[in-house]
């Protein structure tokens, strides 16, 4: 049986600006989690910090409020030590591709079992708007006193470059097409990245949600195909080339949907299994580290056990 979506709410009052889209993305979170029947005590949100940091607050499951641009490793470090717990990864467009970039191409390239949502409205919202990674050059939002001169991220572009094997684009204010793909991320073997286009009514004067009703279409309604059936390197090749190619369009018609969905990578937690077998038995999260107050480990059987790895210098 489906749970009640409001299990998943938490008491603390939600208190983003009227018509943030933000309510949309933590609605759609309720549904989702819902719909998968995650349990709440095996589930784990985090964040970064802007208007999108709040988002662990209001959601009933384990949730950390992380500092800026180092929600990805957080959460890296969490599904690393108990890779049986669903980790989601919460950030703005500042966060994760300013001062958290790095993190966010490590990510891919490593291929970790975490899904990665952005918040993507274009501007600073926490700290009165100023343009941030996603913003195109040559826009002018309210709190700009000139138009940007910076080029923009394109966050699906670099999501394909780094090597996410699940790369997708929705809107916050559709919460049912949302909802599907954000379940669909989260029930991917691998690193899932979503890019949530979400007005700031309070800052953002330009992508609005007039803006996004005229603009976005659905890949799926055109017969998008996103999943390489067979991991040979001429199809993995052709599926990426086509969703580069889709990653481009903006402006007049904006694509949203899974843009590329790849199955056949090893996550980096089956790459740690191949090297260390009692990995998927026994991460570190499930390993002793003291018995009635003292350490499992002895100073002499800690050196046995790793004593290949010891580099001997020679004075």
């Amino acid at each position: 049986m489906v749970r009640d979506w409001r299990v998943y709410r938490s008491p603390v009052w939600v208190d983003w600006c009227p018509g943030c889209g933000n309510y949309g993305i933590v609605s759609t979170v309720y549904r989702a989690l819902a719909d998968l029947e995650l349990d709440p005590s095996k589930t784990v949100i985090v964040s970064g910090i802007g208007c999108s940091g709040k988002l662990p607050h209001f959601v009933n499951v384990n949730g950390v409020h992380t500092i800026h641009g180092r929600a990805i490793p957080f959460a890296t470090g969490i599904k690393l030590a108990n890779p049986e717990l669903t980790v989601i990864v919460h950030g703005g467009d500042g966060d994760l591709l300013g001062i958290g970039a790095g993190h966010f191409v490590a990510l891919g390239r490593r291929n970790i079992d975490l899904t990665v949502v952005m918040h993507d409205n274009g501007v600073y919202g926490l700290t009165k708007g100023q343009a941030s990674p996603t913003l195109r050059r040559g826009v002018r939002t309210k709190a700009l006193a000139k138009p940007n001169i910076q080029d923009a991220v394109n966050p699906i572009a670099l999501a394909l470059a780094s090597g996410y094997t699940f790369v997708a684009r929705t809107y916050s204010n559709l919460i049912s097409h949302f909802k599907e793909v954000l379940k669909e991320a989260i029930r991917h073997k691998g690193a899932a990245f979503i890019d949530v286009l979400q007005p700031c009514v309070t800052f953002n004067d330009i992508y609005t949600s007039a803006y996004y009703r005229r603009a976005i279409y659905r890949l799926e309604d055109e017969g998008w195909d996103p999943v390489v059936h067979e991991p040979s390197e001429e199809e993995v090749v052709e599926k990426l080339r086509q969703a580069w190619v889709k990653a481009m369009e903006w402006g007049d018609r904006i694509p949203i949907g899974v843009f590329y969905k790849n199955p056949h990578v090893p996550t980096y937690e089956e790459r740690i299994a191949d090297r260390i077998p009692t990995y998927s038995t026994k991460p570190p999260a499930k390993q002793g580290i003291e018995d009635g107050g003292r350490p499992v480990i002895g100073d002499e059987e800690f050196r046995r056990i790793f004593s290949e790895y010891f580099i001997r210098v020679r004075r």
